[in-house]
């Protein structure tokens, strides 16, 4: 009669060993948190659906399924952008919320760097050139200022105001929504207009974009039919992998906080 009762004993031992592994056994892993590499945060992406989901039992974040990456567009950008333009949507503030712009001045202002999504129907509207500042740099834009004469690109979330004829023609307002970063954007008329040193032209010619004095200048051949998309309330923004911006954005701390105690 021991035999059998050790048989039972050694078979209920398995039996509670296996309930307890199955949980581990079946659980997915958690993705990386990384603070030093933003980019790296898995969080949900707007896309066709109301949920934030492409249709479908596959989750697919719009950048993936636009192929941003393949028209150079910074993944960390594109992180950036959602999280900012969620932050404005909820506080109110964008009346056009289904694009959303951004300029990526990590790259070369010989690229085509503004990208104009339209993440409720799917679809890049307009990928074009843009200029910076003159005093930002050449090529790349590597300086930054809020200040008034400063001949500087500001960095960071804007909203799209109303449009007017000014002395660059048919021009964009653009409000400045952080504090101490681009908060003085109406006050230094930085608007995005229109300018002939934004060409194919002049990047033949001497290998990069011309430059502004702040206002991100498009070309003559996009700018009234982009201007007309994003006007009275979108989100704009303008990236750039800069330390102090990004140390210094509440748009961006706050939401990297509250993802890393999630």
């Amino acid at each position: 009669m021991k035999k059998p009762k050790k048989k039972l004993s050694y078979l209920f031992t398995s039996v509670l060993i296996l309930s307890l592994q199955l949980p581990f056994v079946f659980a997915r892993p958690a993705g990386p948190l990384s603070l030093s590499v933003p980019s790296t945060i898995d969080h949900p992406m707007v896309s066709t659906t109301n949920n934030g989901e492409v249709p479908g039992e596959r989750k697919i974040s719009v950048y993936d399924s636009l192929h941003l990456g393949d028209l150079d567009l910074s993944r960390q950008a594109f992180d950036f952008a959602m999280i900012g333009y969620k932050t404005l949507r909820s506080m109110g503030k964008l009346t056009n919320d289904s694009i959303i712009s951004i300029i990526d001045f990590s790259l070369s202002s010989a690229t085509k760097r503004l990208f104009v999504l339209d993440i409720k129907n799917y679809k890049v509207l307009f990928n074009t050139y843009v200029a910076h500042g003159k005093n930002s740099g050449l090529e790349f834009a590597r300086e930054f200022s809020n200040n008034p004469r400063s001949n500087k690109s500001s960095l960071g979330f804007y909203v799209t105001g109303e449009t007017y004829d000014g002395e660059h023609g048919y021009s964009l307002r653009l409000d400045g929504e952080e504090k101490g970063i681009n908060n003085n954007a109406y006050k230094r008329a930085i608007v995005m207009h229109c300018a002939s040193y934004a060409s194919e032209n002049y990047i033949r010619e001497r290998g990069y974009l011309g430059r502004s004095l702040g206002c991100p200048a498009i070309p003559k051949s996009v700018y009234k039919p982009l201007i007309e998309t994003i006007k009275d309330g979108s989100c704009l923004f303008f990236y750039s992998p800069n330390k102090n911006y990004l140390s210094h954005s509440v748009f961006l701390r706050s939401a990297i906080d509250s993802y890393a105690k999630s």
